[in-house]
């Protein structure tokens, strides 16, 4: 089960992301959402997530904000956004993905399917 957790200062966005995850994502298991950077550090250091969900633009500063609060990311991050100008920091982060706001169901499959793929590959490379 890909362990992940879900980013976003909009309550109906999360809400919308983990619905599509329930139907489109079988391997999926939702283990927590937050809502800001501080909640957001908090739950990724207490839940372990594979994947994170992450927002760029919340109400208590950015996505960028919350990964440079921890000592390390050991998980795998697909972005989530109505911003497409922070696809370059993106990268920089190592992101799998950028997606869109609004989200499609397709696209947030695909995105999904690629990170459980990487993160698949580097446990059978250990």
């Amino acid at each position: 089960m890909l362990r992940t957790l879900i980013i976003d200062d909009e309550e109906h966005v999360r809400e919308s992301l983990a619905d599509m995850l329930k139907m489109h994502c079988p391997g999926v298991k939702i283990v927590g959402q937050a809502e800001g950077v501080k909640t957001g550090v908090s739950a990724i250091t207490s839940l372990h997530p594979d994947l994170v969900l992450l927002d760029i633009k919340m109400k208590d500063g950015t996505g960028f904000d919350l990964l440079k609060n921890l000592d390390n990311i050991d998980f795998k991050i697909i972005f989530v956004t109505a911003y497409d100008q922070y696809a370059i920091n993106a990268i920089k982060f190592s992101a799998l993905d950028y997606l869109m706001k609004p989200v499609g169901s397709s696209e947030l499959k695909d995105a999904v399917d690629r990170a459980d793929k990487v993160i698949q590959h580097e446990i059978d490379k250990q």
